[in-house]
């Protein structure tokens, strides 16, 4: 059985919801910036064109069941300041990767934290997942962090497993289980 998207995800501040096309102006200002996407395995946005060919991607993707695509939106304007997935789904696992991306004047105000919480609650959840992993850049700070927080467990290095911006990089892989999830309080 495929990943199937939940009804939105509520938290205090944010909406998690599947991507729709008109996000894309909005997500092109978070991964237009080369400073947000300095340690993610992709290129940085040039344009609305690419814009539209990463949703068109993503709706592939979706399509095959194997990822849901969210955007955090801040409640009160409905606007995108962030995306988080699941990917690489493996039903006879129950497991997915996670990964995420905040645009920078969202930082250091706990969106990616709350929202993620909210998603992983739902993962844990109602999308019955046992294990969800997700690979960080062992240079992101922020994010390992982040991952550390919510109690996901670093369970070692993958040499060169990303190339990334004409560079083969290191990622640090961490995991966490759903007997593992405490909410924070």
């Amino acid at each position: 059985m495929p990943l199937a998207a939940p009804r939105p995800i509520e938290s205090a501040r944010l909406l998690v919801r599947p991507v729709a096309e008109s996000d894309l102006p909005a997500l092109l200002q978070v991964n237009g910036d080369d400073e947000t996407t300095r340690f993610l395995p992709y290129a940085t946005w040039k344009s609305i064109t690419d814009a539209e060919a990463w949703y068109q991607r993503m709706a592939a993707i979706q399509a095959s069941g194997s990822a849901l695509q969210f955007v955090l939106a801040e409640k009160p304007t409905g606007t995108a300041i962030g995306t988080c997935l699941l990917f690489r789904f493996d039903e006879g696992s129950a497991r997915a990767e996670i990964g995420y991306v905040l645009g920078r004047r969202h930082w250091g105000a706990g969106y990616m934290h709350e929202g993620l919480v909210a998603l992983l609650d739902e993962a844990f959840g109602g999308m019955g997942l046992r294990r969800l992993e997700a690979e960080v850049s062992p240079r992101n700070l922020a994010s390992k962090r982040l991952l550390e927080r919510l109690g996901f467990v670093k369970e070692g290095l993958l040499r060169q497993r990303w190339v990334s911006k004409g560079e083969a990089r290191d990622v640090e892989a961490y995991a966490l289980l759903s007997h593992e999830w405490k909410r924070p309080g």
